[in-house]
């Protein structure tokens, strides 16, 4: 653990569950750059947990502005769907460097605790299937496990049904 960036404190997802007093998990993984599955598929497989209790983040915009959604890595996001939970006409991806900026994160460790800046946030509905969720905890190989409720609590989200399988 003398490897700075083994230490799964400091990043803001981690500073932000702990200023607000949520009980949660860090869960460390070595990520390996060159996986076939993808970020949140991975954590599952390393971390020997159920691919559909992990949630992706992903950084879209609604009518220009931007938005955060976060729905099973086992799924996809339905962007009309996300649309219409924010009241907008037009949802698409964010540009990678935009998402990157607004956040404070990286590609592949956004996470949706803890951004730069508060942007309006929907999670899928499926969060209320599990007792707690996996979340990207601020960097690639690290992930957060806490209780749906908490994570709708501190990301001020809506709740709606914006993935498909």
């Amino acid at each position: 653990m003398s490897k700075p960036h083994h230490t799964p404190s400091g990043t803001p997802a981690l500073v932000a569950l702990a200023a607000a007093g949520v009980p949660h998990t860090a869960h460390v993984y070595e990520h390996d750059p060159s996986t076939p599955v993808g970020y949140g598929l991975e954590a599952a497989q390393v971390l020997g947990i159920p691919p559909e209790q992990v949630y992706k983040t992903l950084m879209t915009t609604v009518d220009g502005a931007l938005t955060v959604a976060v729905v099973p890595v086992t799924g996809m996001l339905d962007l009309k769907a996300l649309a219409q939970a924010v009241g907008g006409k037009k949802a698409a991806m964010a540009d990678k460097s935009a998402a990157e900026r607004a956040t404070g994160y990286v590609v592949g460790g956004i996470s949706p605790l803890g951004q730069k800046t508060a942007h309006p946030t929907v999670v899928d509905e499926t969060v209320w299937l599990f007792d707690t969720v996996f979340v990207s905890g601020g960097r690639r190989g690290l992930d957060v496990e806490l209780p749906p409720d908490d994570l709708v609590r501190l990301t001020g989200a809506t709740v709606a049904d914006i993935a498909r399988g």
